[in-house]
């Protein structure tokens, strides 16, 4: 304990620093200083140092005079190019799209699309709208859509066949089949188990023959098609068509039926196909 108290003192007993001519032998400066008030004076230096470097660094530009720094002002430089850069990007995305509308109008309205090319004057903002130039297969092909081909815009479904020579339609509602044709258990369509509420559409153009209203299977509505075909939708809770009205392809014709209290499925449109007097599978004429 008397030693630790010894070593504690000896920190703050003074000594004697002093410099001496070794040829004269005469001293030359001294002062009287503890370890305690050295270490004292070396550590105020350094907080001394470090808090002008501070100052100097936060409000001077003295970092501007070191090689290999980079100034306030190169800084604000690239910032700005990098900033024009951007918007020069978001200024010819931006042209493309108009120009992309443009075409697409112009395409409805039966006019020529025109295609943008950059100019060589070093700006990259200007583009250059060049007609495109109407080539023998754009020519085949509008006169393809335009005519009786078998793409042609003006033919329906019904006129269009697979290679088997089978017509095929449109769906009538979106959903699941949740019931197949079966002959066997006399279930001459097929059961789509679809959203309440949802679209009942025609599935080809055709004519309203028959407006019913069903006891257990809601409102049923029968189409006459081409071909000999006639589609048959029961269990509509709400009907838009009038008996002989004619129809177009994918026309609604209906509603489905909503939810009943209760139940967690939803409710089901049952559809079917008559040709020639006999009931087909709707899933060889429909891709559900």
């Amino acid at each position: 304990m008397k030693q630790e108290k010894q070593k504690i003192n000896g920190w703050f007993r003074k000594k004697r620093i002093s410099m001496s001519d070794p040829i004269l032998r005469e001293e030359e400066w001294s002062v009287h200083l503890s370890p305690a008030g050295l270490l004292g004076a070396v550590m105020a230096a350094v907080l001394l140092l470090f808090a002008v470097v501070l100052v100097l660094v936060a409000y001077t530009p003295i970092l501007d005079v070191f090689p290999g720094y980079r100034t306030s002002a190169e800084k604000q430089h690239d910032a700005l190019v990098q900033n024009i850069m951007r918007i020069d990007s978001l200024e010819r995305r931006m042209s493309d799209m108009l120009t992309y509308n443009e075409n697409i109008a112009m395409i409805l309205e039966g006019r020529t699309p025109v295609v943008r090319t950059p100019l060589n004057d070093g700006d990259t903002t200007k583009l250059d709208k060049t007609l495109v130039p109407p080539s023998l297969f754009d020519s085949l092909l509008r006169a393809e859509m335009e005519g009786d081909g078998d793409y042609s815009l003006a033919r329906t479904l019904q006129s269009r066949e697979q290679g088997d020579g089978k017509l095929f339609f449109a769906a009538p509602v979106e959903g699941i089949i949740t019931r197949h044709f079966s002959r066997d258990d006399n279930y001459l369509g097929v059961g789509i188990q679809a959203a309440p509420n949802a679209p009942v559409t025609s599935i080809d153009d055709g004519t309203v023959v028959d407006v019913a209203a069903g006891n257990e299977r809601g409102t049923i509505v029968m189409v006459q098609h081409y071909n000999g075909f006639i589609s048959i939708y029961r269990n509509l809770s709400q009907v838009l068509v009038v008996k002989g009205q004619v129809l177009k392809s994918r026309q609604v014709i209906g509603y489905n039926a909503l939810k009943e209290e209760g139940t967690k499925t939803n409710p089901m449109v049952e559809m079917e196909i008559w040709n020639e007097g006999k009931a087909v599978d709707p899933e060889i004429y429909i891709v559900f």
